[in-house]
C-alpha cells in the first residue's frame, strides 16, 4: 500500500484502482473487461440462430441487433462483408456500420476437408442461387460464399444440413473447423488416420455451450501424414502423427501457435497421445484456454500468449493435473516432412491401389458452377469423394488408373491445374478488399495476374516456392511463413502518390526449419511493381544459390541489396 501523506488535508487525492488481472475465469475474474466479453456474457452466441430464423430473416437486415450483427452471428459462420467502393485508406478510419454492406460472407465448415460429391454439388448450387456464384476455398479447408442475404440464411442452412454440412462455430470465439490431412485413411505413407478423432470432437463438443465462450478463436489440426500437411506449427492445438518406439503410432502434441500481428510458432509438450485419447486431450487444452485465457485485451486473448507466459512444462503440468487428472506419455518429435510440397497436388497412389488427383484453383478462387462441375467430373470418373486442403487446393479421391489421365485433362479444361507450374501451385491469397472489412488492398486478382506474369517471365523455374498475399496485417494467408510473404498496405509510388502495395517478408517456412520471414528495412513494393520485384528476386536466387539450397535458406543469408 502507498504511504499515508503527512498532511493528508493538503495533499492531492490519488485515485486508487484495483487491478483486475487479465480477465482469467480460473482466477475468479468473471466481470467482462471489454465489449466483446460483455455481449458474450449477455447471451451465448449459439442462441442467435433462433433470432435469425424467427426475426431477422423475416424483418430484414435493418432489424438485426448490432451485438448480433457484428458479434454473435459469427458463431454461425456469418460476417458482414465490406461495402463496395470503400478504399483501403478508410479501413481503419470508418465506423463498423459505415463499412458494413447489407450482405454477408457465409463460411461452410468442412472438418478435415472431407466432402462427398453430393455435398460439393449442394454448395455449388447454393453459390449459384444465393451467392452470385461466389466461392473461395480457404487455407483452413472451408468454403466461403459471399453476397448472402439474411432472408436466405434459413433456407441455406436447411440445404447444407440436409447433406450433413454445417456453419456451426465456423467463426467467432469458438472451436473453429478442425483441419486434417485431406488424404487421411487413403495415403500409402500415412502414419496414422486421425479421422475418428476429428469426428468425435465434432460430435462431443462443436455446438456445445461447454466451449462456446472462449477468449478468442481456437484453431485445431490433426494429421497423421508424414508430409506434415496441416501447418501444425501455427495452430492453437495440433496433433502430429508419430511412431512411438514402444507404443506404436499416435500423435505428438503441440500448443500455442498462431500468426497475425504477433506471430508465434507452437511448442511441443513432449507428450505422445494415442488416437483414442485425442478428444479428451483436445478438451483439456481448450478447457485451459477457456478458463485461463486472457480476456482483458483482445490483442492478447489467443492461447499463444498464455503458452508463451507459462512455458511448455507448466502448461503440460496444468493439463495433466487439473484437466486430465493423469500423466501423459512422453513421446518423440515428428520427423521432417518427406517432401517440400505438402499440398497433395498431382497424381498419387492410394493404399487400395486407386489414385487421388490434387489440383490447384487460382489462389483458391472458384465459383459455384465450377464446384458443381468438379462434383460431376469426380462421379464420372468413379469417385464419390473430394477433399479441400490447407493450401487452397482440392483433391478427387478413388480414381482408377485407367481414369486418371481423362480426369486430369477434364480438370485442366476448367482451369484447375493438376500439373501446375510452381507459381500456380505455390501462390495463395486471402479474401482481400473485395469483401473483407479489415483489408487495405486487393489480393485475389493480384495473385492471379502475378501467376500469369511469372509463368510467362520464368517458364523454367521449377523450385518449390510459396508466394502468399494478404490484404492486411492479420496474416490470414500466412505471410510470415511463406518464401515470399506480401502484407498489404498503402505505399507511395514514384510520383509520391499513395497506392496499393505490399511490405515484403522473405524466407519464412514451415516443416523444414520452421521460422518467420525476414523483413528488409524499407522494402515495400506497389501492386503494379510486384511482378517486376518477384522476378528480380528469383533471378538473383537462381544466380546466387548453392547446390540444392532452398529459397528460404538463401533469403536468410542474402544481402539486403540482393533482396531489394
Amino acid at each position: 500500500m502507498a504511504a499515508t501523506p503527512q498532511n493528508p488535508a493538503s495533499a492531492p487525492r490519488r485515485k486508487v484502482s484495483r487491478h483486475r488481472g487479465e480477465g482469467q475465469w480460473a482466477m475468479g475474474h468473471f466481470t467482462p473487461l471489454n465489449g466483446n466479453e460483455q455481449f458474450k456474457k449477455d447471451d451465448d452466441g449459439l442462441n442467435v440462430r433462433t433470432r435469425i430464423e424467427t426475426i431477422y430473416s423475416k424483418r430484414g437486415f435493418d432489424s438485426i441487433d448490432p451485438n448480433d450483427l457484428r458479434g454473435r452471428m459469427r458463431w454461425w459462420g456469418l460476417y458482414t462483408q465490406r461495402k463496395p467502393g470503400i478504399d483501403g485508406g478508410k479501413t481503419a478510419i470508418l465506423e463498423p456500420e459505415e463499412l458494413d454492406d447489407k450482405y454477408f460472407m457465409l463460411r461452410v465448415r468442412i472438418d478435415g476437408g472431407r466432402l462427398t460429391t453430393q455435398q460439393l454439388r449442394v454448395i455449388g448450387e447454393i453459390s449459384q442461387e444465393f451467392a452470385r456464384g461466389s466461392a473461395d476455398v480457404t487455407d483452413r479447408q472451408n468454403i466461403q460464399l459471399h453476397w448472402i442475404r439474411i432472408e436466405d440464411v434459413p433456407e441455406i442452412w436447411q440445404r447444407l444440413e440436409a447433406v450433413g454440412l454445417s456453419t456451426t462455430e465456423a467463426c467467432g470465439d469458438t472451436p473453429r473447423v478442425v483441419i486434417g490431412s485431406p488424404v487421411a485413411g487413403i495415403a500409402e505413407d500415412e502414419i496414422i488416420d486421425g479421422s475418428w478423432a476429428i469426428d468425435e470432437i465434432n460430435k462431443r463438443y462443436i455446438g456445445s455451450k461447454e466451449f462456446s465462450n472462449l477468449p478468442r478463436k481456437f484453431k485445431s489440426a490433426i494429421s497423421g501424414s508424414p508430409l506434415l500437411d496441416v501447418v501444425h506449427e501455427i495452430n492453437d492445438i495440433a496433433f502430429v502423427g508419430v511412431q512411438h518406439p514402444e507404443h506404436g503410432p499416435g500423435f505428438d502434441l503441440w500448443v500455442g501457435g498462431g500468426l497475425s500481428t504477433n506471430p508465434k510458432i507452437g511448442v511441443r509438450l513432449g507428450a505422445w497421445v494415442p488416437l483414442a485419447e485425442v478428444p479428451d486431450v483436445w478438451a483439456g487444452v481448450i478447457g485451459i484456454f477457456r478458463d485461463y485465457g486472457y480476456r482483458r485485451l483482445r490483442t492478447r486473448a489467443r492461447l499463444k500468449f498464455l503458452v508463451a507466459d507459462w512455458g511448455a512444462e507448466k502448461f503440460r503440468q496444468i493439463l495433466e493435473d487439473e484437466y486430465l487428472e493423469r500423466k501423459l506419455v512422453d513421446g518423440p518429435a515428428p520427423a521432417e516432412p518427406v517432401s517440400r510440397w505438402r499440398d497433395h497436388v498431382g497424381v498419387h497412389r492410394q493404399q487400395d491401389g486407386n489414385f487421388y488427383v490434387g489440383f490447384a484453383p487460382r489462389v483458391g478462387r472458384v465459383d459455384g458452377a465450377t464446384l458443381a462441375k468438379v462434383a460431376d467430373l469426380a462421379e464420372a470418373h468413379g469417385s464419390g469423394r473430394v477433399r479441400t486442403t490447407v493450401e487452397q487446393k482440392m483433391i478427387v479421391l478413388d480414381v482408377t488408373e485407367d481414369q486418371v489421365e481423362s480426369l486430369v485433362e477434364a480438370l485442366e479444361a476448367l482451369d484447375l491445374a493438376a500439373r501446375p507450374s510452381t507459381f500456380r501451385r505455390g501462390t495463395m491469397a486471402c479474401t482481400g478488399i473485395e469483401y473483407c472489412k479489415l483489408a487495405i488492398v486487393e489480393t485475389k486478382h493480384r495473385g492471379s495476374t502475378l501467376i500469369d506474369e511469372l509463368e510467362r517471365r520464368l517458364p523454367e523455374f521449377d523450385e518449390p516456392l510459396t508466394i502468399n498475399l494478404n490484404g492486411c496485417p492479420n496474416a490470414c494467408a500466412r505471410i510470415q511463413v511463406a518464401d515470399i510473404g506480401l502484407k498489404g498496405q498503402l505505399v507511395l509510388n514514384e510520383a509520391g502518390e499513395q497506392v496499393e502495395g505490399f511490405q515484403v517478408h522473405l524466407g519464412g517456412a514451415l516443416g523444414l526449419e520452421a521460422g518467420f520471414g525476414r523483413k528488409v528495412r524499407g522494402l515495400k513494393v506497389t501492386s503494379e511493381e510486384l511482378p517486376d520485384y518477384v522476378e528480380r528476386v528469383l533471378r538473383r536466387f537462381q544466380a546466387e544459390r548453392a547446390d540444392g539450397e532452398r529459397f528460404a535458406a538463401w533469403a536468410s543469408r542474402a544481402s539486403e541489396e540482393a533482396l531489394s
